[in-house]
């Protein structure tokens, strides 16, 4: 029980019924800043109009804010109060123009949040309500204006000035300083507005839209990292030439510039015109970049070019339909990054990612709809289920609607509306109208949180088959009882003599709790391919036995069921082997060896098929999680998998090995893949000379994927060779932030049993810092997913966790809240663990000045 005293206070909810619009609007904004990492003064002139019949005052939000000066259409007032962090000024009347004047320190403010310091420049971040830490605002965002901004600053120390929208005009002034002038000519929310001031140099390059218009694009950053930006150039350019090709859409300024930060809480920041990047997600080369990041850049820029139309030009109303830009732009990015390589392989790899973070949210205390109904801090609620499951919300219209009536529907949803502040059931309303197709029911997937569970079994007589379907959507906390979910599922039969399909796919939409389906004519017993391309998001559990499982990872004609059939086929043996102690391993060993011996297959998806599930994942599946069982299980499985295919491991790694230099292609991407997964089993097996392979490529290696596979190898070993590798990557890269953050997150992921000490070890080091959010993901964020390291018996890993989060919360609670979810997953575990986990979130909660962000997710984590 916490002393009431000591107890910190509960924030106000904020609930999605409480929803009503702004008494005021801002159609214009003009900003006049006097730019200091110390002390930057900032003069806000607002255009306000009455938007509500009621004679309510004006309400400007503001955090961490003292007004300097207030003047109403141009005269000075004394009649505002501050109601908390509010400055309410009351006004008679249909329009005004209200003028503020704040104070504000950059250098001060390590939540990044607003104006603040990085690196030597000032950069911004408003989304969510990072505006209100910069001027008084009604930051919400359904309040668009149009901003024009001019920024002063010393010349020598910011030389670039950059903010939303098209330069309008500049110069110099007599006492070393200078000013830019930007104009947006498009209504923008306040969390879109963003500037730069800094030392940068700029990649340049041009783009010519559909109509000929030709932009002019940037990309700026340090000087010494100039020669990193060409990739992102590149992507930047093929996502506008994609945007237009796919969904129609042009881009609308005559500029397009992109800057590069080192201290960033998020991936990236869409802001109108100057979008704002962690520098992870920009600078790349085959020095200092794997295959993995220079795939991840190309997406976060696409992602972010999308929003200028899903979420700039087309914006959320409120913050609980986040997912309506975010849910929508992650699909857009899924699909270009589809485009640009392996359409099967990128498939793969977003399920990979849905089933390790989204289905645990889930299935856990922080469980939530798509559409939430009600926060207490929104920066909480930048998760996977807005993200990714909302992409999958939008996948699934996709499907039900076929290509061309989802264009036709995306098209009508931007130009209804277009220059507005929009609902998810805006969107799906212009689907269910294009499409012409009732989307009632499926309605339920944006208010009903949980993942649905499918349970299909297949009876053949005669020439008839059935398929038999159920549904369940688990409870989740404030949502005991569940309905039936609208499921898309593409099926498919095949024939267990034959191996050849048995009629075409067919789009099966399950919508009730029960559901059969019969199939005349089915002349030899048939196995069932069911959620097809992942189709729906579910689990599905079915009658399908070891056999017809590898018959399908060897038969399947869609890639993805392919290599589902092989990860269920792994995962069944891997869940006996933790329960029983022993399983046997001769299916899944055959199963693999015919997928490496299958010419027709692309080594890019034999890299995929052929990989383990995780042992997170083999966790989910089990009503209590022992990771010692699920390690051990693990490791003989890949022991087996290593020793029984020795030859083919080997042959493949010797083929894939090449002198050619590094290329960025699908083709050497695959190659580079298969042979660093090979290298994890030729170690997996015990032979004698895993190590000094894994350090001959080390040392050989003139690419950063290569390098690091060769590294990760290494670290999980107990070779001498393991600290001499790691010696030789840090003094190579010391002066690199992005790559020490590799070399810190490598052994955060070890299997190794000492890793807790190696991670408690790496805190102390002189280069680790909790200031940079990158730092502290690579360390504190990875050891908490290390199931194994983390989930130690004597519960120092979750002692470890509660004390950085602290720590970390007073510096940036955003990151700090970001990085808990894994204390909140007390129930999967033996009561021991539970409880060791459970203290640690309660030392949480009752910290003294802990900050919303952290409160919300610790205390949640406890009740849900």
């Amino acid at each position: 029980m916490l002393d009431a005293l000591s107890a910190p206070a509960i924030p106000a909810v904020h609930r999605r019924e409480d929803y009503r619009p702004p008494a005021w609007l801002v159609p214009e904004v003009a900003l006049d800043l006097a730019l200091d990492p110390a002390a930057t003064r900032v003069r806000a002139r607002l255009t306000v109009t009455r938007n509500s019949e009621a004679s309510e005052p004006l309400r400007l939000d503001g955090e961490g804010l003292t007004p300097l000066s207030i003047s109403v259409d141009g005269v000075a007032v004394n009649d505002w109060r501050m109601e908390g962090e509010q400055l309410v000024i009351p006004l008679a009347g249909a329009a005004h123009v209200i003028e503020t004047e704040v104070e504000i320190a950059p250098e001060r403010n390590t939540q990044l949040m607003g104006l603040y310091a990085s690196g030597g420049n000032l950069c911004t971040q408003c989304e969510a309500e990072g505006f209100r830490r910069i001027t008084f605002f009604p930051d919400r965002p359904d309040v668009l204006a149009t901003y024009r901004v001019r920024m002063t600053a010393d010349k020598a120390r910011y030389p670039v000035l950059l903010a939303n929208g098209d330069p309008v005009a500049s110069g110099d002034n007599d006492d070393g300083t200078h000013w830019a002038e930007w104009h947006d000519p498009f209504p923008k929310p306040s969390y879109l507005f963003a500037l730069v001031a800094g030392d940068l140099a700029c990649n340049r390059g041009t783009f010519t839209t559909g109509s000929g218009r030709e932009v002019e694009l940037g990309i700026w950053v340090r000087a010494s990292d100039l020669p990193k930006t060409d990739h992102a150039l590149d992507a930047l350019k093929l996502a506008m030439a994609w945007d237009e090709r796919v969904y129609g859409r042009e881009y609308d300024l005559d500029v397009f510039n992109i800057v590069a930060v080192d201290d960033f809480n998020f991936g990236a920041m869409e802001n109108k015109g100057l979008n704002i990047f962690n520098s992870r997600y920009i600078l790349a080369d085959p020095d200092t970049a794997t295959d993995y990041d220079y795939d991840a850049i190309a997406a976060v820029v696409a992602h972010e070019y999308f929003h200028n139309w899903s979420g700039n030009r087309v914006t959320c109303r409120d913050w609980f339909q986040l997912s309506l830009k975010e849910g929508f732009t992650v699909f857009r990015d899924q699909g270009f990054s589809a485009d640009q390589g392996s359409a099967a392989v990128k498939r793969i790899e977003d399920v990979r990612g849905l089933r390790a973070s989204q289905f645990p949210e889930d299935a856990g205390p922080l469980a939530h709809p798509v559409r939430p109904e009600s926060y207490l801090e929104i920066s909480n609620f930048y998760t996977s289920t807005i993200y990714n499951k909302g992409a999958e919300l939008i996948r699934m219209m996709a499907t039900i609607l076929g290509p061309v009536k989802f264009r036709a529907g995306s098209d009508l949803y931007f130009d209804r509306f277009d220059g507005t502040a929009a609902t998810c059931e805006d969107f799906v309303a212009c689907m269910e109208e294009a499409g012409d197709v009732d989307l009632s029911r499926f309605r339920l997937w944006y208010s009903q949180a949980g993942t649905p569970r499918v349970s299909a079994s297949l009876a053949h007589d005669g020439g008839r088959a059935t398929l038999r379907l159920a549904q369940q959507v688990p409870p989740t906390p404030g949502q005991a009882h569940k309905q039936a979910m609208v499921l898309p599922l593409r099926i498919r039969l095949f024939g267990a003599e034959t191996g050849q399909p048995l009629g075409p796919e067919q789009l099966i939409l399950l919508d009730e709790a029960n559901q059969s389906i019969v199939f005349e004519g089915v002349a030899e017993r048939p196995v069932l391919s069911i959620n097809r391309g992942f189709s729906a998001p579910v689990t599905i559990e079915s009658d399908r036995t070891a056999a017809d499982l590898a018959f399908l990872a060897r038969n399947d004609d869609d890639p993805f069921a392919r290599y589902e059939a092989m990860q269920q086929l792994m995962l069944d043996t891997l869940v006996a082997g933790a329960i029983e102690g022993d399983a046997d391993h001769r299916a899944v060993i055959d199963a693999v060896g015919d997928t490496l011996d299958d010419p027709a297959l692309d080594p890019a998806f034999i890299a995929e098929a052929v990989l383990l599930p995780s042992e997170s994942f083999v966790g989910d599946q089990l009503s209590m999680v022992d990771p010692e069982a699920i390690f051990r299980a693990r490791e003989a499985l890949r022991g087996d998998l290593g020793r029984a295919l020795t030859d083919r491991w080997r042959t493949l790694y010797e083929a894939h090995t090449t002198t050619a230099a590094y290329q960025y292609t699908p083709a050497a991407k695959a190659s580079r893949r298969i042979r660093n997964v090979a290298l994890g089993y030729i170690a997996a097996s015990g032979a004698a000379d895993a190590a000094e392979l894994a350090f001959r490529q080390f040392e050989r290696a003139d690419n950063m994927t290569d390098r690091q596979g060769a590294l990760a190898t290494l670290v999980n070993s107990d070779s001498d060779l393991r600290e001499a590798a790691l010696d030789i990557f840090y003094n190579r890269y010391a002066g690199n932030p992005l790559v020490l953050d590799k070399w810190f997150q490598t052994q955060a992921l070890s299997a190794r049993a000492d890793t807790p000490a190696v991670v408690a070890a790496l805190a102390e080091h002189p280069d680790f810092t909790l200031a940079n959010p990158n730092r502290a993901r690579s360390l504190i964020g990875a050891f908490a997913v290390n199931q194994r390291a983390f989930n130690q018996a004597d519960g120092a890993g979750y002692r470890f966790l509660a004390d950085q989060l602290i720590a970390l919360d007073k510096l940036n609670p955003q990151t700090a809240a970001k990085l808990l979810p894994p204390l909140g997953r007390w129930r999967r575990f033996d009561a021991a663990r539970a409880a060791l986990m459970r203290a640690e979130l309660e030392r949480i909660v009752g910290t003294a000045g802990l900050s919303k962000d952290l409160f919300e997710q610790a205390s949640k984590s406890l009740e849900g």
